[in-house]
């Protein structure tokens, strides 16, 4: 629905009085905006872009994404011994019952031929000797089912996608500009809706002044991955800070299910490389955790009858007990056995990058330990990505559709914003059409208050870092209530000194991150603390059991207290 006359009244949410000069100001008017450029964010603006004018933001370089970084692959129904139903019943039993049976219905049903369209747009993966697609199984699934390029999926699904964008003339890519805040207008009579957001340009801006645009849209559509940054240790790129959600938490939409953050079980251990993933394909082809003892003991069928294939959440405590049970600083992970040639063939970015580090994969074990890897919480949307506040959509792993459940199984995320990038974009070609010719509202500049620059940058370096360690030791894969307690008090502290600095000082990318992973992790530490049970990623010593009462979805809204209630969509025609 277009604004009315009396409704163009914008504002931001938490102050009237925003931070830092500019030197000038770019007012721009779009159809769509897509706030990130990973699998989900282009797909959709790819999908729409014969129908509509599209820019998509990226905070850095068009592929510094998560995508970029997924190594295993997507999962998807393509072998004659598979079918959707198995694909489905294998989501239902890693999401430990929270699951939402439409939405993975639609994804393993839709998978495969969202898989053609992204090989039609020129993305290459293994094949047999036959020319048959090669699947490889990772841990959680019963079939063989995983879509692969080597090890490096996410970056060969990356460059597929980024050369298309490049070539459409209805797509304008700005790289190196973040979104700040989502533009909110005040319908009187009606619910507040998204029309755009006010955007920092990195490239333009100084130390001493700071470049901020203002970008209309018909339509803005948040796709800008996870938050893996609030954690020390991480698998995630440096541009995973929840942006996406902690712009709309403060905008007022619905977010849900933040305490399901989960922890890849591999990720390398080393003094110069603390956040390169080894995939769980390596298990799937036939690796084995072991405990670096010296004889080399296999541990996981004390944990779980799948052994080493059992799905992310029971591996990730597994190898947390076993290290805090015995003092090891990591566990090996196994593929010595498989043949030398084999092993560099299929693993390619791993050997290289182990063999870089002195670590033959070949021939030595790989010390792993789990690190922060995929928020399976997010904003909330129906199956055709609308969230809870009108002109604003989500997609890809900063939504919450209800896929992924209590734990997402191992490559469903690629396929989730495959399947939802498409879904989105297909509301989008017609919502815009009714909005064709209808003007943009009139909305202020981002304005400048009295901030100046600031000589203090140690403040944001050791914010960061103390939030980050905060959220380490206290919300990590174990968890109990006077952890959380804690977690709560120090994050309240730290957002009072963060809020205080960001008013006061010229807005940059850093402080801007900052502000954001700061909203995650209280977001996070809330929806932890109001579950009360261990189920799936969550995992607490005072609630160990699992609680059939709490079948249900922890849903939090700013000014409104995390509370349960199985979520249900926004209706889907509006």
């Amino acid at each position: 629905m277009a604004p009315t006359a009396l409704g163009r009244l914008a504002h931001l949410w938490l102050s009237s009085r925003l931070p830092a000069p500019y030197n000038r100001h770019v007012a721009i008017e779009t159809d769509i905006l897509v706030i990130g450029s990973g699998i989900s964010g282009l797909t959709l603006a790819l999908d729409v872009a014969d129908h509509a004018d599209v820019v998509v933001l990226s905070k850095r370089a068009l592929d510094d994404t998560n995508t970029r970084w997924a190594q295993g692959g997507i999962a998807v129904v393509m072998g004659d011994d598979d079918s959707p139903e198995q694909h489905k019943a294998d989501t239902m039993v890693a999401g430990a019952g929270l699951c939402h049976e439409l939405v993975v219905d639609l994804c393993c049903t839709e998978g495969p031929e969202r898989l053609k369209e992204l090989m039609g747009r020129g993305a290459e993966f293994d094949r047999d000797s036959q020319g048959e697609l090669s699947l490889t199984r990772e841990g959680g699934h019963g079939r063989r089912r995983v879509v692969h390029h080597q090890d490096a999926t996410g970056a060969e699904v990356q460059r597929a996608l980024i050369e298309q964008a490049r070539e459409h003339p209805n797509i304008r890519i700005l790289e190196h500009h973040s979104a700040i805040d989502l533009i909110m207008l005040t319908s009187f009579g009606g619910p507040d809706q998204c029309v755009g957001a006010y955007v920092f340009d990195e490239m333009a801006s100084s130390s001493e002044q700071a470049v901020v645009h203002t970008i209309l849209a018909r339509d803005t559509v948040l796709a800008t991955g996870g938050a893996g940054k609030v954690y020390l240790y991480t698998s995630n790129p440096d541009v995973a800070t929840g942006d996406g959600v902690a712009m709309a938490y403060r905008a007022g939409a619905e977010i849900a299910n933040m305490e399901f953050y989960q922890f890849h079980p591999t990720c390398l251990f080393h003094p110069q490389e603390r956040s390169f993933l080894i995939t769980e394909a390596l298990r799937g082809e036939g690796a084995k955790l072991r405990l670096p003892d010296g004889k080399g003991t296999p541990f996981m069928a004390n944990h779980d009858e799948r052994k080493d294939l059992a799905p992310r959440d029971i591996v990730a405590r597994a190898i947390d007990f076993e290290m805090k049970r015995s003092g090891y600083d990591f566990v090996h992970l196994d593929i010595t056995h498989k043949p030398a040639d084999w092993t560099r063939d299929r693993f390619p970015t791993i050997y290289e990058k182990c063999m870089s580090l002195g670590l033959d994969i070949t021939t030595d074990p790989i010390p792993v330990v789990p690190a922060a890897h995929y928020m399976c919480g997010g904003v909330t949307t129906n199956t055709k990505g609308r969230t809870s506040i009108p002109g604003l959509c989500a997609v890809g792993e900063t939504s919450f559709t209800g896929l992924h459940g209590a734990n997402r199984l191992a490559s469903n995320s690629l396929l989730e914003g495959m399947v939802f990038g498409h879904r989105t974009a297909m509301y989008l070609r017609e919502h815009v059409s009714t909005l064709k010719g209808s003007p943009h509202p009139t909305v202020p500049d981002w304005r400048p208050g009295d901030a100046q620059r600031s000589d203090e940058g140690v403040v944001v370096t050791h914010n960061w870092d103390e939030l980050r360690r905060t959220m380490w030791n206290y919300v990590g894969i174990v968890r109990s209530d006077r952890r959380l307690r804690r977690a709560a008090r120090r994050i309240a502290m730290l957002q009072d000194e963060i809020q205080e600095y960001y008013w006061e000082t010229v807005v940059n990318r850093d402080l801007l991150e900052l502000r954001n992973i700061a909203t995650v992790a209280e977001l996070i530490v809330g929806c932890a603390a109001a579950r009360k049970e261990s189920r799936g990623l969550h995992h607490t010593t005072d609630h160990p059991d699992t609680d059939e009462s709490l079948v249900a979805d922890t849903i939090v809204k700013r000014g409104v207290p995390a509370h349960h209630r199985r979520w249900s969509p926004p209706p889907e025609a509006a």
